[in-house]
Order: structure tokens, then sequence, then C-alpha cells
């Protein structure tokens, strides 16, 4: 679902101003020789790294109204650094909690970093995630005060990145620390979740949010394996918490390009009339507000719609959708969501161009790898090969290219493209553990192929194969690897084989079911087109979609490669949290964003219908910034954190006018 772009480049001189309401601000575009395609990288929450570079891979630096107070570096991977919090603790000294999502398996945890001396950071502690588990969008610090606990907690979210047979090394659900002396945190339940599913381990959470109701207080996480894929937690005592509800939010309407409705963050607010709101991101659903004044029945109030085309692409039909997070301001007024996308390109359906009924369209989505716009001809086309599950060391290994497709056997402008299905998983003829798309298509590259279509698996049936799912994650930074993701239903006609679905596979395949390894099918015809960057949109108190926040570049094709990651992630608005502080000169007047690439940028909301850029900036050695969080100096002055994925820690304080 998040995707992931790099280029290397020569150092260009763009104006970074912001650009609100219809589209990309004005500046200047690269000439074609700027950048080199082949040094284009593209994946799935796996950056490469020109990033970090001299000038390269990223936008040039620029500054605006923001001044950076104190940086600290905590970590020499790329792609490490996830989610960001901060609270003041009982001892006056200001800390900040800095997920890490573990670029490297078993290394996930949270570093805990004291800020109060800005200028300053020291990293005092890191939590260090059990087994294989690591830590992404459930950070959350904060002061709760029940009848059976008052202190501050510290909630975060567990996934893992290998599958182990000790359910304790595959931390699901959410785990919960005493953080009242932050040098010494306590852990008061870890890992707890849904376990439904599996039993002895709670389900991934990629996203938790808790709040404090008064006598009681509750979480909200992000069910990764199920349905119900929204799950509400009672945490009044945080050492004992309590599965209340479970929801999948039917019936609300999925109208983003790709229609896969999955629930990915939360905000959760108090509303003046007493009731308290949960707004869920739900992907091509939009964003979904849920009345959980009692958790345990939580019930859909209003849902987002995307309009039929895009309002700053408008080729883009429908919009890509990707409500990923977002915040209220104080009163609920306004809601600022942003749109997470990262591929600028939307991949046309899978054309089959020769076999029985030909042409035939198949369903495509993103997956990570690059789009088929960095090949020379911007175009994947010729026969296809079949290499099976395509893990590394797996029980099948992938054939040659040169040996299926030898030099001079295609026509020009074709490439050697290799089908890979999902998994295994429920395959008793292929019983080893399934591995991530990336590996499979790094895999692939490494048996000299030139391309991959990776397909869904098996799933019980061809409606639960729409939208298709790849997977995510893994592919390797060194190269770049064209990659589509397609049905199941491709996989089998391809090869001129009867879609089948079942669940477990067939024992032996019977009646040939699947294609054999090295197999040639039919051939393929994939093209791309330019849809646009992520971005934010402003919902008023009804729902209803008011205004856009964009960036240079966001709808300007000639930034669609080669400027990092150019889409929006996460977004802070103040509204006197207590936890960020309390009341500021800044409360419902701004919104802080981590735009990835596209820096730090702080935006006037305080008219919803027209926001506009106040500040950003970019350093000179590029950004890769994933959270943003809000705390106080000792001053009570508004500092401003943002997490760089590829290097730490950086702590910002916005100069520019508050706006009246």
């Amino acid at each position: 679902m998040r995707k992931r772009h790099l280029a290397r480049l020569a150092v260009l001189a763009v104006v970074m101003s912001m650009a609100t309401g219809g589209g990309a601000g004005a500046t200047a575009p690269p000439s074609a020789g700027d950048f080199d395609r082949d040094d284009f990288y593209y994946s799935h929450h796996n950056h490469a790294h020109a990033q970090h570079g001299p000038a390269t891979g990223h936008l040039p630096a620029t500054q605006s109204n923001v001044d950076v107070v104190g940086k600290l570096q905590l970590t020499t991977e790329e792609g490490d650094i996830s989610d960001v919090s901060a609270l003041k603790a009982p001892n006056g000294r200001t800390y900040a909690y800095v997920g890490n999502w573990g670029a490297k398996c078993e290394s996930g945890g949270v570093h805990v970093v004291d800020i109060t001396d800005p200028a300053n950071p020291v990293g005092v502690k890191f939590l260090t995630s059990p087994g294989f588990g690591y830590v992404t969008e459930g950070v959350h610090a904060l002061n709760i005060t029940t009848s059976a606990y008052s202190g501050d907690i510290l909630v975060i979210s567990n996934e893992w990145c290998r599958a182990a047979s000790n359910p304790k090394n595959n931390p699901g659900g959410i785990t919960i620390f005493d953080i009242n002396n932050p040098v010494n945190p306590k852990p008061l339940v870890t890992a707890f979740g849904d376990f439904d599913l599996h039993g002895t381990r709670a389900n991934e959470s990629h996203s938790a949010i808790a709040w404090d109701a008064g006598s009681r207080a509750f979480v909200a996480a992000i069910d990764n394996e199920e349905v119900e894929d929204v799950d509400l937690f009672e945490i009044t005592n945080p050492r004992s918490p309590r599965l209340l509800a479970e929801t999948s939010l039917a019936g609300v309407h999925v109208d983003g390009f790709g229609e896969l409705k999955t629930s990915h963050d939360f905000d959760v607010l108090r509303f003046p009339n007493g009731t308290w709101h949960l707004m869920v991101s739900d992907w091509d659903a939009g964003w979904v507000d849920v009345d959980v004044t009692n958790p345990a029945r939580p019930r859909i109030l209003r849902d987002s719609d995307y309009a039929t085309c895009d309002q700053v692409v408008p080729t883009a039909c429908p919009p890509e959708g990707n409500a990923h997070q977002g915040e209220w301001t104080s009163t609920g007024r306004a809601f600022i969501g942003t749109d997470e996308d990262f591929d600028s390109y939307r991949t046309n359906p899978l054309t089959r161009v020769t076999g029985p009924n030909a042409p035939e369209e198949y369903t495509t989505v993103g997956v990570g790898g690059a789009p088929v716009t960095v090949l020379p001809d911007k175009r994947l086309n010729g026969p296809v090969a079949y290499g099976g599950y395509g893990c590394p060391n797996g029980s099948t290994p992938i054939p040659a290219a040169d040996s299926i497709f030898p030099p001079g056997s295609l026509e020009t402008g074709e490439e050697q493209i290799v089908v890979l299905q999902r998994g295994p998983a429920n395959d008793p003829n292929n019983p080893e553990g399934a591995c991530f798309p990336g590996e499979k298509a790094d895999n692939a590259t490494d048996q000299g192929w030139d391309a991959v279509i990776l397909t869904g698996r098996h799933l019980g049936s061809a409606g639960a194969d729409e939208p298709p799912n790849c997977g995510f994650g893994a592919f390797p930074t060194d190269e770049l690897i064209a990659t589509v993701c397609t049905t199941h239903t491709a996989m089998h006609e391809l090869f001129g084989r009867t879609p089948d679905y079942t669940v477990p596979y067939p024992v032996g395949d019977p009646g040939d079911l699947e294609p054999n390894i090295g197999e040639i099918g039919f051939e393929v015809d994939i093209t791309a087109r330019f849809d646009g960057w992520g971005y934010t949109r402003v919902l008023d108190s009804r729902a209803r979609e008011v205004s856009q926040i964009t960036i240079p570049g966001t709808a300007d094709e000639a930034f669609g490669i080669g400027f990092g990651d150019l889409t929006v992630h996460e977004v802070e608005v103040p509204r006197n949290d207590p936890a960020e502080g309390g009341a500021n000169v800044d409360t419902d007047k701004l919104a802080y964003f981590s735009w990835y690439s596209g820096g730090l940028r702080v935006v006037d909301i305080s008219d919803p219908a027209n926001p506009t850029e106040v500040g950003h900036y970019i350093d000179p050695a590029g950004n890769n910034f994933w959270g943003v969080a809000l705390t106080e100096n000792g001053a009570g002055g508004r500092l401003v954190l943002g997490s760089d994925r590829d290097y730490g820690l950086f702590i910002f304080r916005y100069t520019g006018a508050i706006p009246s």
C-alpha cells in the first residue's frame, strides 16, 4: 500500500513554495538530462539511498520560517526510523519516543531521547522489541488517570519481520510501558491483542492510539490480519487490558482507485458535546468518523467520499485514495487528512494479448519495485515464464532467464518477464515459509530476469482475489526492478490454465492446475500513466472535502521520479493536548507535516477552505520524514519533532508569524 521512489539527480534550483487548493506551485522543472532513469530506485517502505548523498536523489535544501534547534542521529541504516511521540515526565524533563522499524531484522524497538535541552538531545534508553518484532506507527506517550492507574504510559503497536515457531518471537497487538521514569521504563503488558486467529499470539498491529476518557482509558489498534481490522481495548488497568470490540466498519463507501478498504491509522477527539470520536483512516474508503463514547459498541457516524476525479490531477479518475492518517482541530470543526501515495504513476491493467479470448485485462496494483515507466520504452511487454514462488533458497528455484528466453529470442523492446506467486501459504506441495515480494524480485534479477509480475495467492474464491494483494516490503536498495502485482486468476490464465482458488491447495496439483516451473505463457502488455504524489485533504465537520494541500511537484510529471518520495505521511494539529504542552498560540492555527522527501511543512489552517504554507525545511543532505510530533521547550514555546527514517530525530522551531 505504501510505495517508494528514489533517484540520483544533479543539483537543481527549485523554489520551494506551497500550493493549495488547485495543484502544485510554480517550480523550475528539470530538463531531460537532469536525471538518469537507470539510477532510479523504487520500493515499498524500504528506501535505497542516494537520499542522503551530497545533493542527489532529493530536492535541494530549502528553509523558510523554520529553524533546526537540535538533532540526534539514531541510525546508520536506511529506512530504519519510524514514528515519534513526546511527553514531559514527572521529573520535569521532556522525552521523545522514537520508533525503530528494524532495517535489519531483530533490531526493532523504541529510542528514548531526553530533549529537555532541545539543542543537545541525548539518547538515554532503547526499548528492544522481543524476538523479531519492530515498531511502526503506533508510538503514543500520554498520561492517564483512571480508577486503576495514574501516571505516564507509552503505548506501541507490534509487527514482526520473520516468522518463528515460538509465538513470543512474533509479537503482535499492543505493548504498554510505565514511563514515569523514562530512563527505566517498566513493561505493564507485552504483545496483548486479538488472539482469535492464532491463539498463542496476538494479530500484528500497524498502529495504535490511546485516550483517557476520565475514570477509564482505551486503545484503538489496527489489526493487520483480520477483516475486523479495528480493535478496541480497555486499558483502565494497563497491566490487564481487555478486548472490547472489533469491527470491519462495514457499509462505508470505497471509492478510491483500487477500492482497497483497510484501516491504517486513527485520531481520537472528545467533541464539545462530550462524545468521543475515533476517525479511522480507511485507505480507499477515505476517513470514517466512529462514535466510541462506548468503545464496546462503536457506531459509524459518517465517512468521507473521494471525488469522481482527482482535484489536483484531474486525469486521475478516480483519485488514488490511500487515506493514511489525519487529525481534527480542537473542536472537530475541520479534519486534516493525509493521503499516502508513493507511486506517482498508475499502472494500467495488465493486458494478455495472446491466448484464448485475447485481449483480456487483469487488475494491477502497486507492490513496490519500480513502475514500468522506468523501462526504456516505458512499457512492459513480451511473453511470460513461470518461476513458482521465487523465494530465495526455496524448494523450486527460479530458472535462469537466458535458459528460458535465450539472447535474440525476443522481439526488440520486449523484456524477459517472470511470473511469481505470493506465498507459499496453504500449499502442501511447497511447505516452506513465505517471503517478502522484494526478496522474490531480487532473487529473480539475480537469475537475469528483466521484470517481475507478482500475483496473489489462492484465497478460496475469485472474489477474495480482487483487488490483488501481493504483500509488500524488502525490495533491495542497490538495484532497479520493474515490478507489477496482479491477480491469482491472471497467474492461471497467462499459462492457459483454469483458475483455481482451493485452500489448502490440492496435494500433487491434480489436473495440472498450476503452470510448471520454466513454462512459457502468453504475451502481456503493461503501461502506466502519471497520477501524482500523495497530498493532504481538508474535511469539514461533516467529512466533506473543502480544500487540498500540496507541495511543488505533487502534480508535475517532471518530478515523478528522481526527487525521492514527494508524498505526505503524517500531520500534527495543535489543539490544547496536555501531552503536547497544553494550550499554545498555534492551537487550530497551524498544521505541521512530515512530508518524506518534501521535508517538514508548516501550513496556516486558520481558514480550512484556504490553507496556505507558511514554513518549510529540507536539509542539505535531504530528508525522509516519517513522523511529526509536538511538545514545548522549558519556556512554553512550541517545538516540533520530526523523525527522519534514515537519520533519527530533528527538533524544529517555527519562527514565522502566527495567523490571527
